[in-house]
């Protein structure tokens, strides 16, 4: 008796053949694992580059104030002005933020220094009053940070710049201050490099196999008349698609927790949530690859031969490394790339995956980035109906 021929079985055949080729191949090993742990293990040593200190404006302060106008000048300080005083009190306190800052404009300043500076030209009887500085800073630090300091000393040599000044124009035998700083100290949790190099790398891994892999393969399959062959037999059109994405999702995804783990066990990647956090990651490591996997269609279907995949794709992938935030900030960028950055989906993904890792988001709390990966989904895979090519 015939057995019934079943599509299904023939979809899984297909995942599993690709899934050994996947698995023999060099480059597949190299891009998606080993140099993501390449440079998790260099940066996690040495730290990372292009430092900024994201520095939260509380509602209100005064930013006509010399004090806020030098600090915008200095690039290592990020000043954030979009968040509301909840957001600002639990970034800081996740991390997400380095410090608050609230600049205040102190009322009378400016009668009682005339009278200061009077005061020792005219002698008194009365004893002087006291000299009120112009402004109060009140910063907000949290030991989930470590740029606190470079803050710190940003801010004395403001200080100190304005004070110098101070004292040059108005003459006064004692340095006045031109601002009062007054320093306070939030609890948190301590957020290290692995926590901001891992989901980044994770992302470059995932971006790598989608693009390249997919790309690679259907255009072999395609010069080498395997496809057409496959139209000889009862295969449906999308059991090859199927199969193939179904191949490079388990091995993406098993690379993706073994990258997890190495980063957890070996230089403590924060996992809030233990393995609901992996698991939440998992997700999004596959909606991220199956996006992704998307230009490896389009790139597959341009491409005249496989000389060619390699300058497509990095056209699509190399923008991404650099400006996604997957080695550095995105907020280290002059704020017109950052415009950029923020409309790439790998910078999305990443943000997606330190949210969850770090600040114990669920799926739910990053519905924002999701939707933006879905817009690109759609735009993407209807290039790629366009531009895909059977033979």
């Amino acid at each position: 008796m015939n057995q019934q021929y079943s599509n299904t079985r023939a979809t899984l055949a297909i995942a599993k053949a690709s899934f050994r080729s996947i698995i023999r191949s060099p480059s597949a090993v190299v891009f998606s694992l080993a140099f993501p742990l390449i440079f998790i293990l260099v940066f996690a040593n040495i730290g990372g580059g292009g430092v900024t200190v994201d520095v939260g404006v509380a509602k209100g302060s005064d930013t006509l104030s010399p004090v806020y106008k030098a600090l915008r000048k200095v690039s290592v300080i990020n000043l954030i002005t979009t968040q509301t005083a909840d957001e600002m009190g639990k970034n800081l306190s996740k991390g997400s933020l380095d410090a608050i800052i609230d600049i205040k404009k102190n009322a009378f300043a400016t009668k009682r220094f005339s009278f200061t500076i009077a005061s020792p030209l005219v002698p008194s009887t009365s004893s002087p009053e006291k000299f009120i500085p112009p402004y109060t800073v009140n910063v907000q630090y949290t030991t989930s940070s470590n740029k606190g300091s470079i803050l710190k000393s940003v801010l004395s040599n403001i200080m100190l710049q304005m004070n110098a000044e101070l004292l040059k124009e108005i003459g006064m035998p004692a340095m006045p201050q031109s601002a009062e700083l007054r320093e306070t100290t939030v609890t948190g949790r301590a957020y290290k490099y692995i926590d901001f190099i891992l989901p980044g790398q994770l992302g470059f891994s995932l971006l790598s196999s989608g693009v390249f892999g997919t790309a690679f393969v259907f255009i072999s399959l395609r010069l080498t008349l395997v496809i057409k062959r496959f139209f000889a037999t009862p295969v449906k059109r999308y059991s090859i698609v199927l199969g193939e994405a179904l191949a490079r999702l388990t091995f993406s995804l098993l690379g993706a927790v073994f990258i997890i783990m190495v980063g957890h066990f070996m230089f403590g990647f924060t996992l809030i949530h233990g393995v609901v956090t992996v698991l939440n990651m998992l997700v999004l490591s596959a909606i991220g690859l199956i996006i992704f996997m998307g230009f490896g269609f389009t790139v597959s279907g341009i491409a005249k031969n496989e000389s060619t995949v390699p300058p497509l794709s990095n056209i699509i992938t190399l923008p991404q490394f650099l400006l996604s935030g997957t080695f550095f900030s995105v907020t280290a960028f002059p704020k017109w790339l950052q415009y950029v950055s923020n409309a790439l989906p790998l910078t999305h993904l990443n943000n997606a995956m330190r949210k969850v890792a770090f600040e114990g988001a669920g799926l739910g709390d990053v519905t924002h980035q999701l939707f933006i990966l879905l817009l690109w989904g759609i735009g993407v895979y209807a290039v790629a109906v366009k531009t895909f090519k059977w033979e």
